[in-house]
């Protein structure tokens, strides 16, 4: 495995270096969004890019604090008293979390249809390059990662947008187009004209870009950029105030039942999150390496105890992060393992440097990440596969967009099984009707090979459709699972078809059967493998 890191380093380094980018101000924007110490997202970043990094299955999945998590963390420090009993909840959390993971629990992963995935993948990159807006033109009233309809600052995505139009700050505005055409220059054009162009990546120039032009312009009064937007990560004084950032959890609140309630919400949604993240980014992964899933509900959870035992934020694996991994080169875990490395060095050798970077240069990055996630042409794409793709498709996107992620993932998914429970009801490949004779009455129903209560609309519709006085070959010679509904449905019908003079042949491997006293009994006596 060493061997196959290493010789993809000249892609994972680069790569590392845009997500540590990406990375740094969610890590901070979160930590303020959900009422906690700001240097608790930057350690939840750094276990997430580290230890999970190292314990994790996926090559190309990032980990750090989770936006979805925010309101959650917010109302939980409040209910709970404070931020150092929250922390037991999420140590607790951690080890319920491993504890999916040894039961298995990641199967899940797998049962989220293609078109929620692509939903949310369209939704969430529609929602960053929304969010994005007010910072590429300086307005910072909202802080990076809450990626909520409604704010915390009391706005909503739309407000804020035409909020920020009106006060446009021109140094960060300027920066931030100068930023994104660096960026789709050096994309578009320099990185097909040499090496050094791909080892040097346009995220990194752009942000020195950045950091140059507030250095120059800090004395003008009409290009100069506020501090209120730019980076901003905690200075300490000296290795003890640094090490005075972290916060303990306090472990007499243990016995608590709603330290519990808390640990199992955080580890119920941070595991929701990560699985749909590992499926999303499985299907982005351009080499389409496949996860598994119950080893990394197990790296989760161990990422959770360690950042809760030293102060840090939930964590889950992130498709922002991830998809810039993805669209940067990533190729292996190592450039997940480098970025929580590069958080790390950065808050404890240039947090100063770190503070000179306009957040419009890094909204200009995140607007290259969420139009890649939200391509147009993936639209007419889910258009054209149909209705039942579409729908759940669009309504995901909608979701996200005006309630948020987890709210938005779950429309998609129940309209996704309304779309199922349709199609079971009209599909004739669980129910094959064949007019032998028209005018005699005499009709052929044959059952597919499994036909299970998802089909009791369309059987019941059939066999009361039936006229009477007509004759029906019941054909159940391929099915190989009937479900005791169905069975039922049949039983049933039997004492209807007496009435209207309905005469039923049942064929089987068994033989044929005409009016069978029971098919209970006789679906019994069928052999178990039919």
């Amino acid at each position: 495995m060493s061997k196959n890191i290493f010789s993809t380093i000249k892609s994972d380094v680069p790569a590392s270096i845009v997500v540590f980018f990406v990375a740094l101000p969610l890590c901070l924007g979160i930590a303020l969004a959900s009422g906690a110490p700001l240097f608790s997202g930057l350690i939840a970043g750094i276990v997430g890019g580290v230890i999970v990094g190292v314990l994790s299955g996926s090559k190309i999945g990032v980990s750090g604090p989770a936006a979805g998590l925010a309101a959650i963390v917010l109302t939980a420090i409040g209910t709970l008293g404070s931020y150092e009993n929250f922390l037991v909840a999420v140590v607790l959390g951690g080890a319920i979390q491993m504890l999916f993971g040894v039961l298995k629990a990641g199967i899940i992963g797998y049962y989220f249809p293609s078109s929620v995935i692509k939903g949310m993948l369209t939704g969430i990159g529609i929602i960053i390059i929304l969010k994005q807006i007010p910072h590429f033109f300086g307005y910072d009233a909202n802080p990076e990662g809450d990626f909520a309809f409604f704010q915390v600052d009391g706005e909503n995505t739309f407000s804020e947008i035409f909020k920020s139009l009106n006060v446009i700050q021109t140094g960060s505005a300027i920066v931030g187009v100068l930023s994104l055409a660096i960026l789709v220059l050096w994309d578009k054009v320099l990185s097909k004209k040499g090496k050094i162009f791909q080892i040097i990546q346009g995220p990194l120039v752009a942000v020195a870009t950045g950091i140059i032009f507030y250095i120059f312009t800090k004395s003008s009064d009409t290009f100069s950029i506020a501090e209120s937007h730019l980076v901003r990560v905690p200075i300490p004084e000296d290795i003890s105030s640094f090490i005075g950032q972290f916060s303990f959890p306090n472990f007499s609140v243990i016995s608590n039942p709603e330290v519990w309630i808390v640990a199992f919400t955080i580890a119920l949604v941070a595991s929701l999150e990560t699985l749909l993240c590992v499926e999303a980014t499985d299907k982005l992964d351009p080499h389409k390496n496949v996860t598994p899933t119950n080893r990394e509900l197990l790296a989760q959870g161990a990422g959770n105890i360690i950042s809760g035992m030293i102060g840090g934020l939930p964590i889950t694996q992130v498709i922002v992060r991830s998809s810039a991994n993805i669209q940067s080169g990533g190729r292996t875990k190592m450039s997940a393992i480098v970025h929580g490395f590069l958080l790390l060095i950065s808050v404890l050798m240039i947090p100063t440097l770190l503070n000179m970077i306009p957040l419009s240069v890094l909204a200009a990055i995140l607007l290259i990440v969420g139009y890649k996630l939200a391509k147009p042409a993936l639209f007419k794409k889910m258009y054209d596969l149909g209705w039942k793709q579409s729908i759940p498709f669009t309504v995901t996107v909608l979701g996200i967009v005006f309630i948020d992620l987890l709210y938005g993932i779950g429309l998609g998914l129940s309209v996704g099984v309304v779309v199922i429970l349709i199609k079971s009801f009209q599909n004739s490949h669980f129910l094959h009707k064949e007019n032998e004779d028209v005018d005699n009455n005499k009709l052929k129903m044959t059952l597919a090979e499994e036909v299970t209560f998802f089909n009791k609309g369309a059987i019941l519709k059939e066999l009361d459709r039936l006229p009477e006085n007509s004759y029906l070959d019941l054909d159940v010679r391929k099915t190989r699972y009937l479900d005791n509904d169905i069975i039922e449905i049949l039983e049933d019908f039997a004492i209807k078809a007496k009435e209207r003079n309905i005469t039923i042949k049942l064929i089987s491997e068994l033989g044929i059967e005409e009016n069978p006293p029971s098919y209970i009994e006789f679906f019994k006596l069928r052999p178990k493998t039919a």
